[in-house]
């Protein structure tokens, strides 16, 4: 029989066990029964179970068997359901009749167990690689246990196995997690979970992590590290410092072994190990260095050059130790920003040319901050503006015709009831453009001249085009006051001058009245 057997609360245990006796003994009928405490009858021990009908001790009616046939010399013992006072030692008596009855000697202990025994090394040091063992008891079986870890989703690079272990006939499954524990795991709680098929049953083993710094832990960069290790041993050992497999000083016959970083840079954080060795063995530690620096020059993702309509993704991100606090502002206000992380990512769903002009990106945590401006081209067809009219002077007129777009739209004019297109290189037309304004937008203004008597069915039209598209309108004609007399012509002014002169009389008469 296996020396020792576990179970969980409210499960089951099977009890493997076999017995002998001198072949010369050729006993008619072979019986047994299992004692609780003691192997000795004088010592009235519970009696746990019977091979034949006869009195159990109360506490193991219903609940204990022998399930082996002592006539093939099997012993063997089930339990269950098991609750904490079936805990102890059990024995096994064999009766072969008469005088032929034994006790022996050698027993097993049963441990009734309330949750998994969940294993965890005494010392937890950030990036040193650990390993946690939750050990369940299998031996019931009518349960078998699926055993799961809880909590370790954000663990990274955790890896999880499973063995199982039999040890003279008691078996345990180990679930096994592996990972490298950092700083900012401490106070993580991670569990152990059991559960049955078939069953409500359910245990649970948790623990709170407490992740340990050695040496300085955090440096800020410019200032000076010194790591220090101490080990005895006899002879004395070979002290050395390592990064990864590189030897960074080593010392032999020597209690203790400093590693001096004169000035912390970002490059310098890492696992660095110190190993202690001589010809009885070799042991090591390791700590975890942190070097902290104000955030780099910020690193700009995604096109800065798109067509009004399509989607925009620019990501700023900029390098520092701790995290950041990225933003994207556009004048004063925020249009992306991420809180400790490494970079933001600004989105518009669909340009627009209001969008585009100069923004900033502004990456800082408690060692500094820096910045980095940028701007953002949207390119669209040509947009008409208000100006464009046409305003009538002297002998004739003077017509604007005004567009911003990018790229830099062509300005045209059209005559129908001439026939004409008037574009840059005739005679009666100019063109200006101003530069570019914000967002590098680019207006082009064109002036056509028109000479002499005008049509008064003369329609002007005004077209723009750039690779993006293309947009035409009627000119409508402006009369400022001033030109009144102009229009109305010398002969309409003398009509006009006569109905003054009319009116005045008339209403002199009707005063005299």
């Amino acid at each position: 029989m296996p020396p020792a057997v576990a179970g969980l609360s409210g499960t089951c245990v099977a009890v493997p066990c076999r017995f002998g006796y001198p072949e010369e003994l050729r006993p008619a009928a072979v019986h047994g029964l299992w004692y609780f405490g003691s192997p000795y009858p004088k010592n009235y021990p519970p009696v746990v179970a019977r091979s034949r009908a006869g009195a159990v001790h109360e506490s193991f009616t219903g609940r204990a068997r022998l399930v082996g046939d002592p006539g093939v010399r099997d012993c063997s013992l089930l339990l269950g359901p098991l609750s904490p006072e079936l805990a102890g030692k059990y024995y096994f008596r064999g009766d072969l009749g008469g005088y032929n009855q034994y006790s022996f000697s050698e027993h097993t202990t049963l441990e009734v167990l309330e949750e998994p025994v969940l294993e965890v090394p005494p010392e937890l040091v950030a990036g040193e690689e650990v390993e946690l063992r939750c050990r369940v008891p299998d031996n019931c079986p009518q349960l078998q246990p699926r055993v799961g870890w809880e909590g370790i989703e954000e663990l990274p690079e955790a890896s999880e196995r499973e063995l199982r272990e039999d040890a003279a006939g008691a078996g345990t499954i180990l679930a096994l997690l592996r990972f490298r524990p950092r700083r900012e795991d401490g106070g993580r709680r991670l569990g152990c979970r059991v559960a049955f098929a078939n069953s409500t049953l359910a245990f649970e083993a948790t623990v709170a992590l407490d992740v340990q710094l050695s040496g300085p832990g955090e440096a800020v960069e410019g200032t000076p590290v010194e790591l220090g290790c101490e080990a005895e041993g006899r002879p004395p050992p070979l002290l050395s410092w390592f990064r990864g497999v590189a030897v960074l000083r080593e010392e032999p016959v020597s209690t203790h072994l400093r590693l001096v970083l004169p000035r912390a840079e970002p490059d310098h954080a890492g696992t660095y190990s110190c190993v202690a060795e001589n010809r009885h063995g070799r042991h090591n530690r390791s700590l975890q260095l942190h070097v902290a620096y104000a955030p780099r020059s910020p690193v700009l993702n995604g096109s800065l050059w798109v067509v009004a309509g399509d989607p925009v993704t620019v990501t700023c991100g900029a390098a520092s130790h701790p995290a950041p606090i990225v933003t994207v502002t556009r004048g004063r206000r925020v249009v992306a920003a991420a809180v400790y992380e490494p970079q933001v990512t600004m989105t518009l769903a669909a340009a627009k040319p209001e969008d585009a002009g100069e923004y900033l990106c502004r990456a800082e945590n408690q060692h500094g901050e820096s910045s980095l401006p940028f701007n953002l081209t949207v390119e669209f067809p040509p947009i008409l503006l208000p100006d464009s009219r046409c305003t009538p002077g002297g002998d004739g007129a003077r017509c604007v015709c005004s567009a911003s777009a990018i790229p830099e739209p062509a300005v045209t004019f059209d005559l129908p009831s001439r026939n004409v297109t008037v574009t840059e290189g005739h005679r009666d037309y100019t063109v200006t453009t101003p530069g570019q304004g914000t967002g590098g937008v680019v207006t082009v203004t064109g002036i056509l001249t028109l000479q002499g008597t005008l049509d008064p069915r003369l329609a002007v039209l005004c077209s723009a085009h750039n690779p993006h598209g293309s947009v035409q309108q009627q000119l409508r004609f402006h009369h400022p006051a001033g030109l009144v007399w102009a229009k109305v012509g010398p002969v309409g002014a003398v009509v006009a001058f006569a109905i003054v002169i009319a009116l005045v009389c008339y209403l002199s008469q009707s005063r005299r009245k």
